[in-house]
């Protein structure tokens, strides 16, 4: 009796103790439904399994037994050697995913993270609770995007670091994403234009502060005169496309695309090491292959199904747009200097100006009242010849009975002594 009472849990030892005293007499079968918080039917049951079994039949039958539904440990095993081997540093909603699509092996989730919490291979982290304001989001596909870059180790040292420019929309959470070398005004010109391509002009661009998607000059005298403020080439190319643009202040203002990036940096940084990606070209083939199947799970339907997306109008030329733009003047000899750089104009135009446009690529277009110049690049402008002064020649002073000499002694600014004026 001893030996068994040992074996239990305290829960049992306390029914143990009520049951007693109903068998003794000193309970009645109620009373002792209430102190357990059971019905009088189940201590009936209780009593007979402890007269018939002793102590030991206060127990659950299940007790001691293996479950049913336990895992064989032949597949715990080789779970957890797959893990260990190829999907190190997975979370166990992301392992369970791939471990069914690459291995076609079924795990519960749960199951999984509680064998790899065991193993000390994962750890629950407890994220401190923030305070945030709620914004509902829009009701239309294309209403407001939100854009940022990730600088992020996204191919895990096997190849150079890489920055990556993400788009999401506000209201179907529908992703676009590219990788860049570098965080700058080239990477998002090119990436806005492949989204242009990919979806339409959006209605409005929600993003941050940074020196390539905002200008922080202060305005020319003719900005100012305008009441114009100055806009770098990114805004320029938004205002051109009629693209409404947002600065956050904060990144908790555009959380959406915040926590985009915090997922991708989990389960993009995964599918490059399967994939094996070692460079630039190959993680933009990974992720061009990858989205469609993310935005397919992870995307969700807008309010209103029409989609605010406007496509490009006809006879408009995105390379005339997604470009650098540079205006300067036309000199007299029809030649334009622009980064150091000096072309002649063929072309006989009355201009004052000419539009300096050079796209993604390098290549460069003058452009003058919308019109597409001829030209040449030259090495060096060629300069005039000015008449140099005669070697000898000196400068000419006035005689004593000049009237300019007569002007200053009647003024009294001329001093004779040292025959100049002061």
């Amino acid at each position: 009796m001893n030996e068994e009472i040992l074996t239990m849990s305290q829960k049992d030892i306390r029914r143990l103790h009520v049951i007693q005293k109903v068998i003794e007499k000193g309970l009645k079968q109620v009373e002792a439904a209430k102190v357990l918080k059971l019905s009088d039917r189940q201590v009936r049951r209780l009593l007979r399994r402890v007269e018939l079994h002793g102590a030991g039949g206060i127990k659950h039958g299940s007790c001691g037994k293996r479950s049913r539904n336990t895992t064989d440990e032949k597949l715990k095993g080789k779970i957890l050697e797959l893990y260990r081997n190829k999907y190190e540093r997975f979370g166990p909603t992301l392992a369970c995913e791939k471990l069914l699509e690459k291995d076609k092996v079924r795990i519960s989730r749960e199951t999984l993270r509680k064998w790899l919490m065991e193993e000390g291979l994962w750890y629950n982290s407890k994220k401190a609770r923030e305070h945030r304001q709620w914004r509902e989001r829009k009701n239309h596909c294309g209403q407001m995007v939100q854009m940022d870059g990730s600088h992020h180790d996204w191919l895990e040292g096997r190849g150079p670091k890489l920055v990556l420019i993400g788009y999401i929309d506000d209201a179907t959470s529908r992703v676009y994403a590219r990788f860049y070398e570098q965080e700058g005004t080239r990477s998002a010109i090119d990436s806005f234009k492949r989204y242009v391509k990919a979806y339409g002009i959006p209605m409005s661009l929600y993003l941050d502060r940074h020196a390539a998607y905002k200008c922080k000059g202060q305005p020319s005298i003719a900005e100012q005169l305008s009441g114009q403020m100055p806009l770098s080439e990114f805004e320029r190319v938004l205002k051109e496309l009629e693209v409404d643009v947002m600065h956050a202040g904060t990144p908790e203002a555009k959380g959406r695309v915040e926590r985009l990036f915090k997922t991708l940096q989990d389960r993009l940084v995964k599918e490059l090491r399967l994939e094996g990606a070692q460079s630039l070209q190959e993680a933009n083939r990974c992720i061009d292959s990858y989205l469609p199947g993310f935005n397919k799970r992870f995307s969700i339907g807008a309010k209103n199904e029409e989609d605010l997306h406007r496509p490009v109008p006809q006879g408009v030329k995105l390379e005339s747009i997604f470009c650098y733009k540079r205006a300067h003047v036309l000199r007299n000899d029809f030649t334009v200097i622009d980064q150091k750089r000096f072309y002649q104009v063929l072309d006989r135009i009355q201009a004052k100006e000419v539009e300096v446009q050079e796209d993604l690529d390098g290549k460069v277009k003058l452009v003058a009242s919308g019109r597409y110049l001829r030209y040449k690049e030259i090495q060096q402008r060629i300069k005039r010849d000015i008449p140099k002064k005669k070697p000898g020649s000196k400068r000419r002073t006035p005689s004593n009975n000049h009237p300019w000499r007569s002007y200053k002694q009647e003024t009294g600014r001329f001093n004779f002594a040292e025959n100049r004026t002061f």
